[in-house]
């Protein structure tokens, strides 16, 4: 049966009727040297064979299916691949410049959504692998499988495994999409009833031995759900209230030991280490436009992938809550952050994830966008590579990934590689006009969370 996309990828897909909440996920590979790039487009074909998404496209279905994945009839690896030469001065900014470009430019839809671009001629003899796709293509932990593939472990490998068989498209008629549509139909009905079927004794035996419980129960799950899909109103900041199309992109890094142990001294984890340094970074902000701030509104991506999983795909669900950017000690925020993530996290919705999706997907795109584009800012925690691996030949000296904004003012994506935290910044530049201040800013929260862990 036609590959349909997942309720939560159909969400992605839809809210970029507003271009202002694109999900193209960006990310900058840095390369001590050139690398060989024969062996560079063979790992990207290898996973083109291995990843069927790699070579299709997306096409929509008959309302109201979510639209499907159909092999691209004239896949072109050297269409998604390019390779180009650095203006002077070559520098990471001539990189990020690029990037930034990448990060607001569409796709061609007509085909595979991703792309991949070399960048030769920088400084010190380096280079750099440009890499774009649609998130719905992959989250960040399946990104970090794809990589698996892409990357080695040794300069020199030695011999390539055959490339695997490439997929055959499936021929079908003119009528298929309407005969597939209405199977998606059949076997999610099917779902739902069996599911009733199968709960329904349980859900009768709790209600007649534990009615109170039963009925918190169900209240509980209900304020959850309201809570996951409830719109937001206005931002919690009076200063980033702006949104627009053009980004700004930025760069920090920190080594990974000691942001972890600034975590656990406050009996919290790297994430909420993490996010307390981008709210301080936040309310440091404000403070230096003379506005105090208390809570903001928070877009945190959380990873439902399971191990039985495939490699690669979209797993993930974004979760909306508020984050105490206003409390100065950093310790507290830590702490404070440590409690509201966690709540999130055990939100007794998070199962319904794809049911709540599909019903959002029948709603009008602009209560999709209010849900969205009144968020303060979005934060993400990718566990990367621990060891340094090599792309051609080349060893890989630093990974930055920049993640959609969403509607937010700015997402800033923590990927981890080889014992350091690399930082992707993706600033709305209506939002935060004085990028130079607010990175000045987010440094200095970073600081003052490291501090603890001395």
């Amino acid at each position: 049966m036609t590959a349909f996309m997942r309720n939560t990828d159909a969400f992605t897909w839809a809210m970029e009727s507003d271009p202002r909440l694109r999900s193209t996920v960006v990310t900058v590979i840095m390369l001590d040297r050139v690398p060989d790039w024969a062996r560079v487009r063979e790992r990207f074909d290898r996973i083109s064979r291995m990843l069927p998404m790699f070579r299709q496209r997306v096409v929509q279905s008959p309302p109201p299916a979510p639209p499907r994945w159909e092999q691209a009839p004239d896949f072109d690896l050297d269409f998604h691949l390019r390779r180009v030469t650095a203006p002077a001065p070559g520098t990471l900014d001539t990189v990020l410049e690029m990037a930034r470009l990448a990060e607001m430019a569409d796709f061609d839809r007509a085909r595979p959504l991703w792309e991949a671009t070399l960048i030769d001629g920088l400084s010190g003899d380096a280079a750099a692998l440009l890499c774009r796709f649609h998130h719905a293509l992959t989250d960040g932990v399946g990104g970090i499988q794809i990589g698996m593939i892409l990357f080695d472990l040794h300069e020199d490998p030695g011999t390539a495994a055959p490339l695997p068989a490439e997929p055959q498209a499936a021929s079908g008629s003119w009528f298929t999409g309407y005969g597939d549509a209405i199977r998606y139909h059949a076997r999610s009905a099917g779902a739902a009833v069996s599911t009733a079927v199968t709960s329904a004794p349980r859900w009768l035996y709790q209600g007649l031995r534990r009615p109170v419980a039963a009925v918190n129960s169900a209240v509980e799950t209900a304020a959850s759900v309201y809570r996951t899909v409830r719109p937001v109103t206005s931002t919690g900041s009076p200063l980033m209230t702006r949104r627009s199309l053009v980004r700004r992109l930025g760069v920090h890094e920190v080594p990974l030991r000691p942001l972890r142990a600034a975590a656990h001294r406050c009996e919290g984890a790297l994430n909420d280490a993490f996010v307390a340094a981008v709210a301080g970074g936040l309310r440091r902000y404000h403070d230096k436009h003379g506005i105090a701030i208390g809570d903001l509104h928070l877009t945190m991506p959380i990873s439902l992938r399971t191990d039985g999983d495939e490699m690669g795909g979209n797993r993930i669900t974004l979760m909306r809550f508020d984050i105490p950017a206003g409390l100065p000690d950093p310790s507290e925020r830590i702490s404070e952050i440590r409690c509201r993530t966690d709540k999130v996290r055990s939100e007794s919705s998070l199962p319904y994830t794809q049911t709540i999706a599909g019903a959002l997907n029948l709603m009008p795109r602009w209560y999709i966008g209010s849900i969205l584009r009144n968020v303060d800012f979005l934060a993400s925690d990718v566990p990367g590579i621990p060891v340094p691996v090599y792309l051609g030949g080349a060893k890989v000296s630093g990974q930055y990934a920049f993640g959609p904004t969403i509607g937010a003012a700015v997402n800033v994506t923590l990927l981890t590689y080889a014992g350091t935290c690399y930082f992707g910044i993706t600033v709305d530049t209506a939002a935060i006009p004085d990028y130079d201040l607010f990175h000045t800013c987010l440094v200095e929260g970073f600081d003052e969370v490291l501090a603890l862990a001395d």
